[in-house]
């Protein structure tokens, strides 16, 4: 190879050196398979892709105008052996490569529990899976363990061999969770849980990241995840616990705030009842949780009036904490009729006499009084709520 073609190829060879094939290599089994379905899926593809590729160059040569000896017939329209061989070999190559796909998606579901840790192994009856909560905040990864009552941010860890089950979620907008050398990506939304069954194979050091833009400190919104043996991850959960950080509601809200590269941080005790809670939207105190006001909704709702009640108790995150836009929550603090006010015995008449309706009609009329214009006189007590004053809230 000459000097001048070994310059060419140096920037390719650059290029290529800041490419990273865990997606090709990867160290868990669900990955691996994954790995095999786009590798099948590409050489299906390509058995057309690569023949049409050759013969384009083909054709191109060997009908070039100065080739005197190609033959030459302007008449010809068919032919039905090119027909059969142009519409049954990719015709063929789609019903493999929807087999492979329709296979693929359902043996590699997420939601679906492990049926093997390897090509070799099938997980036994008593071995547990690892649970995992994974929240996604602005800008960092929260993993909670139920089962050993700790917390990270920022780091993973499982042992080796073992079948993971993540319980995924978001604290406000769309993000995905993503370990390249464990699964494929996993959307984690606001109010709602996706899974993931997935297992390690290899010890090492991986990386996870966010492969769903989120915001200003996406870029900075990765963890390491760790492949350990069962003793270093004792070890690790050991470590862990003998962190002083408690995960509570009010930690958990501190935490929730938007922040960028935040280092990792442990907790030795986490409240139960924490990811329900994030997950119901309602770790904020005052909040009603999702659940609840599905369950409302499912019983019949509350109504046109309810819904001024059910308003303050969404969940609306950081819009309420101190922010000075939009108005105060406003709703009704009781339901009365005109046949029942407040402060009247019964007998009594009512307290108010009824509103001069009367339209104005031309200029120089005479001033309407104040009962005509809606005002009181001073010392007149004001009305209390009828029935037609509940289509508007008023403060409590």
């Amino acid at each position: 190879m000459t000097l001048f073609r070994a310059c060419l190829l140096l920037p390719v060879v650059v290029l290529l050196g800041g490419c990273n094939f865990v997606v090709l290599d990867p160290s868990g089994d669900i990955a691996l398979q994954q790995r095999d379905l786009i590798v099948i899926a590409t050489v299906l593809m390509l058995l057309v892709i690569l023949p049409v590729m050759v013969l384009t160059v083909y054709f191109a040569w060997r009908y070039r105008h100065s080739n005197k000896a190609a033959d030459y017939d302007p008449e010809w329209d068919h032919s039905m052996q090119l027909e059969l061989v142009i519409w049954a070999a990719p015709l063929l190559i789609i019903i493999c490569l929807g087999a492979v796909t329709w296979m693929g998606t359902h043996l590699l579901d997420p939601y679906r529990p492990l049926d093997r840790i390897s090509a070799e192994a099938q997980p036994t009856e008593v071995q547990q899976p690892l649970e995992v909560e994974v929240v996604a905040l602005d800008w960092k990864w929260l993993f909670i363990y139920p089962q050993y009552d700790i917390a990270t941010v920022n780091e993973l860890a499982a042992p080796v061999d073992r079948p993971i089950r993540f319980k995924i979620t978001s604290s406000s907008v769309m993000n995905s969770f993503f370990v390249p050398a464990l699964a494929g990506q996993i959307y984690a939304m606001p109010g709602m849980e996706t899974k993931l069954n997935a297992v390690i194979n290899e010890q090492g050091t991986y990386e996870g990241f966010s492969a769903n833009y989120s915001g200003a400190g996406f870029s900075q919104m990765r963890f390491a995840f760790h492949g350990f043996d069962d003793a270093d991850f004792d070890q690790w959960v050991e470590k862990v616990k003998a962190s002083d950080g408690t995960l509570q509601a009010d930690s958990y809200l501190e935490l929730e705030r938007p922040s960028e590269s935040v280092p990792v941080t442990y907790y030795g005790s986490v409240d139960p009842a924490l990811y329900n809670a994030i997950l119901n939207l309602c770790v904020d105190p005052g909040k009603m949780c999702m659940g609840e006001m599905m369950s409302i909704d499912d019983s019949g709702g509350l109504g046109l009036a309810g819904i001024h009640n059910v308003r303050p108790l969404e969940y609306d995150k950081s819009t309420r904490r101190g922010a000075v836009f939009g108005p105060e929550p406003a709703y009704v603090a009781s339901i009365c009729t005109i046949d029942n006010p407040l402060d009247s015995k019964p007998g009594d008449e009512p307290a108010w006499a009824p509103r001069d309706l009367t339209p104005l009609q031309g200029s120089g009329l005479a001033r309407p009084s104040l009962r005509g214009a809606g005002l009181r006189p001073p010392g007149e007590r004001a009305p209390t709520s009828t029935s037609a004053d509940l289509a508007s809230p008023s403060n409590s």
